[in-house]
């Protein structure tokens, strides 16, 4: 159980780490670049979402749940029976609790690569850079890491095209580990209960994403 809770924390909120050296962006051309305007302007226009997850661990374990967003700054990952974990993400915090253990740890959402998503605004420039684009038949790939702190992960979001629609992302940590969250039955735009973005105990940080 500690290796699962281990691989999920490092996976979907890695801390960050200093790093010494530049981050290598990707070289775009214009119709790459034309695709990432396209995929920004998705994300700022998805104010909220609930989805079926199914997330894939480094270690090859499976665990699914239901997904919930809204921004900024709002997050819900409840992962269904026999797994016993909660991630919620409000306040500037990322709460990660294990009910079988009954421990919690936090995290700064601004150290984690899911903050780059819950931000009140989204941009894939600047502070954030754009290390890798794929486009494939009927799929957009892009990688993202934080500009100033890209130790802290690469986030890599897999769209379908025509329509653009989110269906995957994937968060590679500093030891190279790699979980993947693919969704189905999407809902953009979905009515949230805010309460659901509560923790008991959930300590208040500093703005809510980004």
């Amino acid at each position: 159980m500690v290796t699962r809770r281990t691989a999920l924390i490092s996976g979907l909120a890695v801390a960050a780490l200093p790093l010494a050296w530049r981050t290598a962006a990707a070289q775009l051309s214009s119709q790459d670049a034309a695709d990432l305007g396209r995929i920004q302007a998705y994300l700022n226009n998805t104010r909220s979402l609930r989805a079926r997850f199914v997330q894939t661990a480094s270690d090859g374990g499976v665990s699914q749940g239901l997904a919930l967003l809204q921004r900024p700054g709002k997050l819900r990952f409840q992962y269904d029976p026999p797994t016993p974990f909660l991630l919620v993400a409000d306040h500037g915090i990322l709460v990660f609790h294990d009910a079988q253990l009954d421990q919690t740890s936090n995290i700064p959402l601004s150290q984690t690569p899911l903050g780059i998503l819950l931000g009140d605004q989204i941009s894939l420039s600047g502070n954030v850079t754009v290390t890798k684009f794929v486009r494939l038949p009927g799929q957009l790939q892009v990688s993202l890491v934080r500009t100033s702190s890209p130790g802290e992960g690469t986030l890599t979001l897999i769209f379908a095209d025509n329509p653009l629609q989110l269906r995957q992302w994937s968060v590679v940590d500093q030891q190279g580990k790699t979980t993947r969250v693919a969704f189905t039955s999407l809902e953009p735009g979905a009515t949230i209960d805010p309460r659901l973005f509560e923790f008991s105990g959930m300590p208040r940080g500093a703005g809510g994403g980004g």
